[in-house]
């Protein structure tokens, strides 16, 4: 019967941790930081409620006293004031006005001098000689020495001053002092005024409370007498005034009138009168000038028409004219008897015709008479009526000059008559203040007097220490957060994945007693050989099987192991990779490529005469260079004492060379690099190798450099396989992140036979890693196959990262 097997590897996606830029804030975080840093919380949070729980139970009592005030904003006078003396409006701005009059500086000066405060040791600093009474004083105390406030206490703070001085001085220390032991508000949005007074007597703090609430009346009432009396002698010295204005723009209002000639006679001025009646004659002068027009445009059509003039109305009424029409008539029958009867040139037909034409001669002059008269007419008319149009022109432009002046009268008429209004209106209020001064009362009455009272306000005990376990757990948290934000060192393959943003490949437990340079009875190294199945043996089981299957397309044999500084553990944990890779059955060698320290030489214990650099340069053969470990079946290219070169060895042609030949003799090749920081060399060695690891010390490697590792490994064109945390203590739980499974769920996996000498019980056995992946076991390959190693999986037939070994069984 045959069974088939695989293994699944971890593949990258969009989601992955090592993707994953940002460094979301929950619940789980926040409680991992708690659990991490509770010993700095614990610190915090004791140290702030021991600070309040010390403040709270040494604090002197303090009692309060409360008396409240209402504001009356009715209108209780019997005289209508207005605004000389109205009382408090009820807005908001008004009611928070008073509340600052109560609180004022002024008022409470009079408190103290009634209450003679300045005698007591309480409000006055002056007489207070003793040293600062409870917990808060004794801190400012200290802070005060600290800073140095203290060098001027036998100095004479009256030094230089007058009497007068010195009193004024103590009284407004006082005053200072009692307004910070009184405390005015109003009570919500209502017309209620509360006045509380701390003091260390309860006596004391209703007394000064009710003495507040009291003043404050009293101050109310003499600022309204002394407004009223200010209101009424102002307005006395208004009247006064006002009266002699008053007769005086009268009197300019009259003399004004005069000049202008601005008089009047029943309701309307001497001038709109002439200006009526030179209209009126003008319409009747109009009117007989057009029936002069009339009568001598008839006779003028009449004469040109040729029709004569016989039928007009002058012409028939004119005597003259007449008795000459009726001589004519005679003369013409006549002349006509004499033509009938004798020749035209008979002398009586020619004096007969002479005397005819004298007569309608006289005829014609007596017309033109009349015509002439009829202009003469019209030309008087028109001239009358041009004289009385410049009469009323001249009448007009009078009353324009007079309107004119009429607006200087209006005004100073009306100035007159707004003299005179205020002038009676402050007569009237003159009177009404006079009578005010027995009717002044305050707009607040105390509403409730302050009570004796029976226990302190102040501390409050249990407000306090709740108040102390809220602040102790917040300062704790910030601490525990502060330490976080500047805690740079790598602790989990969560951080390798957020905060580096490189893929993890393992975590490799940390194996303590370890003695000097790893030559001890619990090197690495040696612990692996001797306990194969212990969890730092899968650990590094686990991080071969992630070269075996980082690259299924092609073959993965040079691998560069290098670190960021020293003392990170990459040289142990390189020979560690190393003797498990050549116990698996692979063909594995390692080189030493820190030519400054030669750390993995001295771990395997041998002093080669001929070695890497030496071969490198033609001293010596591959052969005589490559050694053997002692422990296991791995070959080992050492470094000699007298091997370091000041050239660059792996940037050399010779290098490569010799890469190309280990690389067609082993299946897996490892170099041991120095510090990617301080070695140029190890830059180079990442840029030629198959495969690089970065190795980062557990809580030691800071991220700054880890990360500059990082970018100088890209910068190099390093193909990268991951970060691998190295010398994990799992055994610290608050620093190692374990998100599947618990010590006792894994410690059935591993058996060593120094179990108890290093992690204690088994139940106490810490885990290989975050996200361990199972390796082949040996059981499940057939009998007739070699063991697997880095390069003798199959390849795979797909591009999806997944690797299967098959083999039978038979049950």
């Amino acid at each position: 019967m045959s069974t088939r097997y695989s293994i699944e590897l971890p593949q990258a996606s969009a989601g992955s941790g090592y993707e994953d830029q940002g460094l979301p804030v929950t619940i789980k975080s926040i409680v991992d930081v708690v659990y991490r840093r509770y010993w700095i919380i614990a610190i915090g949070f004791l140290t702030v409620f021991s600070l309040v729980a010390y403040m709270t139970f040494t604090a002197t009592p303090v009692y309060t006293a409360k008396a409240t005030v209402i504001v009356d904003t009715k209108e209780r006078n019997v005289i209508d004031l207005g605004s000389v003396i109205g009382g408090v409006g009820g807005n908001t701005a008004e009611i928070d006005t008073e509340v600052e009059i109560m609180g004022s500086k002024s008022l409470l000066t009079r408190v103290v001098r009634a209450q003679n405060l300045v005698e007591d040791p309480e409000f006055n600093p002056h007489l207070n000689t003793g040293g600062p009474k409870g917990a808060v004083g004794q801190i400012k105390g200290f802070l005060r020495g600290l800073v140095g406030g203290n060098k001027d206490k036998d100095v004479d703070p009256f030094e230089g001053m007058t009497e007068d001085q010195k009193n004024a001085k103590i009284l407004e220390d006082t005053t200072n002092n009692f307004s910070r032991h009184v405390d005015v508000k109003r009570v919500g949005t209502t017309f209620l005024i509360n006045a509380e007074v701390y003091s260390v007597s309860a006596q004391k703090s209703a007394d000064l409370a009710n003495a507040v609430a009291d003043q404050y009346r009293v101050d109310q009432l003499e600022a309204k007498l002394e407004t009223t009396q200010r209101a009424t002698n102002w307005l006395l010295e208004r009247v006064s005034g006002l009266r002699d204005e008053v007769s005086e723009k009268e009197r300019r209002v009259e003399e004004y009138r005069s000049e202008s000639g601005l008089l009047a006679a029943a309701g309307t001025s001497l001038t709109e009168q002439e200006i009526a009646s030179l209209s009126s004659q003008k319409i009747q002068q109009e009117a007989l000038l057009n029936r002069a027009r009339a009568r001598f445009e008839n006779v003028r059509r009449a004469q040109a028409s040729g029709t004569g003039v016989d039928s007009i109305a002058e012409v028939l009424n004119n005597p003259v004219i007449s008795d000459l029409k009726s001589q004519q008539a005679v003369v013409l029958r006549r002349q006509a008897d004499l033509e009938s009867t004798l020749g035209s040139r008979h002398p009586d037909l020619i004096r007969v015709r002479s005397e005819a034409a004298d007569i309608e001669r006289a005829i014609n002059v007596e017309v033109q008479k009349i015509i002439t008269t009829l202009e003469n007419e019209v030309q008087a008319a028109q001239d009358e009526v041009n004289k009385l149009n410049a009469a009323i022109g001249r009448a007009r432009g009078q009353l324009i000059q007079n309107n004119r002046n009429q607006v200087r009268l209006n005004e100073l008429e009306r100035d007159a008559e707004a003299s005179r209004v205020l002038y009676e209106d402050f007569i009237s209020r003159a009177k009404e203040t006079g009578e005010q001064d027995d009717l002044a009362e305050a707009d607040a009455r105390i509403l409730s007097t302050a009570s004796v009272p029976v226990g302190p306000s102040s501390p409050k005990t249990m407000i306090n220490l709740v108040l102390g376990v809220l602040l102790g757990g917040m300062f704790g948290i910030g601490l525990a957060m502060l330490a976080e934000m500047f805690d740079m060192h790598v602790s989990s393959t969560e951080d390798v994945e957020r905060k580096l943003r490189s893929k993890s490949i393992g975590s490799i437990p940390f194996i303590p007693n370890r003695g000097i340079l790893g030559l001890g009875k619990n090197s690495p190294p040696d612990f692996m050989t001797k306990n194969p199945l212990s969890a730092y043996a899968e650990s590094v089981r686990y991080l071969r099987a992630a070269i075996a299957f980082s690259d299924l397309d092609s073959q993965t044999k040079t691998v560069a192991i290098t670190s960021s500084l020293p003392n990170e553990g990459k040289t142990s944990l390189t020979l560690s990779l190393g003797r498990m890779s050549a116990m698996s059955g692979s063909r594995t060698l390692v080189i030493d490529g820190d030519f400054r320290r030669r750390e993995l030489t001295r771990m395997v214990g041998i002093s080669p005469k001929i070695g890497f650099i030496e071969h490198l340069f033609g001293a010596g053969s591959l052969d005589e260079a490559i050694h053997r470990d002692t422990k296991s079946s791995l070959d080992i290219l050492p470094l000699s004492k007298t091997g370091h070169t000041p050239h660059d060895v792996f940037g050399t042609r010779a290098f490569d060379d010799l890469l190309e030949v280990l690389k067609q003799k082993y299946d897996s090749i490892l170099i041991d690099t120095g510090p990617l920081l301080l070695m140029a060399e190890a830059r180079v060695i990442a840029g030629k190798a198959d495969k690089t690891i970065l190795i980062v010390r557990w809580r030691h490697t800071s991220r700054g450099a880890a990360r500059q590792s990082l970018n100088l490994l890209k910068n190099f064109n390093a193909n990268l396989l991951g970060v691998a945390l190295n010398m994990v203590n799992l055994t610290s739980r608050r620093h190692h992140k374990d998100p599947s499974a618990s010590n006792k769920a894994y410690s059935k996996y591993y058996s060593m036979g120094t179990r108890n000498k290093l992690f204690g019980s088994k139940d106490k056995l810490p885990p290989v890693q975050d996200n361990p992946i199972p390796r082949p076991a040996a059981a499940l390959r057939p009998a007739n196959e070699e063991t697997p190693n880095f390069v003798g999986a199959p390849e795979a037939k797909e591009p999806a990262k997944q690797a299967k070994w098959s083999g039978s069984s038979t049950k």
